[in-house]
């Protein structure tokens, strides 16, 4: 008596469809993996009623990943800013950007990814310790140029601004100390140059 061994279909795929896949960074084989990139989106939103809900919405609904949302006033007050930090391949930034611009309040909506930009996030970190603990956690703190923003009998409280980078350092450091607290913002950014620098 003879058992089969089933065999797997083989799937096959054209030159274009394997140039499209790799160009979005999707995966060829089908247990593979898609190559996954952060991007950093801004959006210029008008300031009605619902229009941040409606995009937090597309992000839920879609099934985008979505890693910070940073919200403020933009130069003119009648609008909003949101700074988005986002994950996924070229694919399925392409679909966010088209969807985010397919809002009824969208103004403008860029991808600073690939662009000259700077980003900041601000932290706060509380820490416990005591009042002979001070001169070695203020030596450390020192080094990240935070500042002390809270003091009570058994803690210290400060905030550190700086890139993404900066923050996780600072946070890795002080997980030597007793750390109570963390509050993170999220990060904001801007194009360096103007558009019309290039």
């Amino acid at each position: 008596m003879t058992t089969e061994i089933p065999v797997e279909p083989q799937v096959t795929i054209t030159p274009q469809q394997l140039f499209r896949k790799k160009a979005a960074g999707e995966a060829i084989l089908p247990d593979g993996e898609d190559m996954v990139n952060r991007h950093v989106l801004t959006v210029l939103i008008d300031d009605t009623i619902g229009a941040l809900n409606r995009v937090a919405n597309l992000f839920s609904q879609r099934g985008f990943n979505l890693e910070s949302v940073t919200v403020g006033e933009a130069k003119d007050p009648s609008q909003r800013r949101l700074t988005l930090v986002t994950t996924g391949n070229d694919r399925i930034i392409g679909q966010v950007l088209r969807q985010l611009q397919g809002l009824i309040d969208t103004i403008e909506v860029e991808d600073l990814t690939d662009e000259d930009h700077v980003e900041r996030e601000l932290c706060m970190v509380k820490v416990r310790c005591s009042a002979t603990e001070r001169a070695d956690v203020l030596a450390v703190v020192d080094v990240f140029r935070a500042n002390v923003v809270n003091i009570t009998p058994d803690s210290l409280t400060f905030e550190v601004t700086g890139p993404t980078a900066k923050i996780n350092a600072f946070i890795g450091v002080m997980k030597d100390f007793d750390v109570r607290e963390v509050a993170r913002s999220g990060r904001v950014a801007m194009r360096r140059r103007l558009a019309f620098e290039h």
